[in-house]
């Protein structure tokens, strides 16, 4: 599945059933342009761009479980829908497990190469009660701030570091911490 969020081209990937279909919807809902569902065509478009399409027999269709393929231009608008886009992210969808380590700061460096191109990839737990369409997006603005410069997992970083300095000068002068 491709969706265009803020720009960011977002490859949502999981297995079947795990709702990447219907955090589309949802995404689409908000905003945002579905370029493909569950098939995706990919191809190199030079040595760094990845670039997705849905193959012309599905284009603009997305497939809901317990209500069928349902057109996203005709029922959302031609705004709703995109005919390519840049792959720019991964984020792969898997089933919540007490067993699974996910990164909870954001540092990770997990990447995918397909092709020749490395894409950044984020693993989302999927777990009841969870807004996935809110978490992808934001997990696109972030990988945009991020290729812009800003790094939030850096800033925590520093400040933590700030403090640690600040609570082991009080340390020595004597005061509690």
């Amino acid at each position: 599945m491709l969706v265009d969020i803020y720009g960011v081209g977002v490859l949502i990937t999981g297995d079947s059933g795990v709702g990447k279909s219907e955090t589309a919807l949802e995404l689409v809902k908000r905003g945002h342009r579905l370029i493909a569902d569950d098939r995706v065509e990919v191809f190199q478009q030079d040595e760094q761009t990845l670039v997705g399409e849905a193959p012309a027999i599905l284009a603009h269709l997305l497939e809901i479980r317990g209500i069928g393929i349902i057109d996203v231009m005709n029922l959302f608008g031609a705004g709703a829908v995109r005919s390519e886009t840049d792959i720019d992210l991964i984020v792969h969808l898997e089933a919540w497990s007490p067993d699974k380590r996910f990164d909870r700061l954001g540092n990770g460096d997990e990447t995918q190469k397909i092709f020749d191109v490395v894409v950044p990839k984020i693993s989302i737990p999927v777990k009841t009660g969870r807004n996935l369409a809110i978490i992808i997006e934001a997990a696109a603005m972030n990988f945009r701030a991020r290729s812009m410069g800003y790094d939030a997992t850096k800033v925590f970083d520093e400040n933590l570091n700030r403090l640690i300095q600040q609570n082991s000068k009080k340390n020595k002068s004597g005061k509690k911490a």
